[in-house]
């Protein structure tokens, strides 16, 4: 708290995370969201499965909410879920998934290099981003640039998302809920005035220069 409130200015990266702030610290923050490098994923040639797929992408911790997307495959029969990512998670995932009677359904891609994943954005269905805590979403923001709709969970700054067509918030994560807003939005064409870099940059020159 001194250290935030002896600032000459502090950045928030949503509004959400400028809430938090404001209620856990007293601090008013000015809001610059980063930026998508939307060019690299628009041209991206859709990656191809023998069957539909939808994507979950980041660091496999329970947090993430990758739990929540093997769940729903329950209610998703025609699809496939492929998990992008690597971290400790990981086994109790596998566990779920053989529970769930959905393993042949899930494929662990671990680490996708830099080159490969616009492809992989741009070939799912719907990209699900069900994580219980994020500052901004970077990854909501990639697939729309790919194409490719999403669901986000509602709980943190992944709820800004929503106002972007091609983007569906669940309250709760039950396997119903995720089921729903992903035939919802599947087919969708997402928004693509996305926050680019350059305006981030120029916002932060100006509040420097202030």
């Amino acid at each position: 708290r001194r250290l935030l409130r002896s600032a000459d200015a502090v950045v928030a990266v949503s509004e959400w995370e400028r809430d938090r702030l404001r209620e856990d610290f007293g601090v008013d923050a000015t809001v610059v969201r980063n930026g998508v490098d939307a060019e690299r994923f628009r041209s991206a040639d859709p990656h191809e499965r023998d069957r539909p797929y939808l994507l979950t992408v980041g660091r496999l911790e329970a947090y993430k909410g990758v739990q929540h997307a093997v769940r729903a495959l329950s209610e998703l029969p025609g699809y496939d879920l492929v998990v992008a990512g690597s971290g400790d998670y990981r086994a109790e995932l596998a566990r779920l998934a053989r529970s769930a009677g959905v393993a042949d359904r899930v494929t662990f891609a671990g680490y996708v290099d830099d080159d490969e994943l616009p492809g992989l954005y741009a070939g799912a269905a719907v990209h699900l981003a069900l994580s219980e805590f994020e500052a901004f979403g970077l990854t909501v923001g990639e697939a729309l640039a790919a194409g490719t709709p999403c669901v986000v969970g509602t709980d943190s700054a992944l709820s800004d998302w929503t106002q972007y067509e091609g983007v569906a918030g669940v309250p709760d994560a039950s396997p119903r809920a995720v089921g729903d807003a992903v035939e919802r939005v599947v087919g969708a064409t997402p928004e693509t005035d996305l926050p680019s870099w350059d305006e981030a940059v120029r916002r932060l020159e100006a509040l420097y220069t202030r």
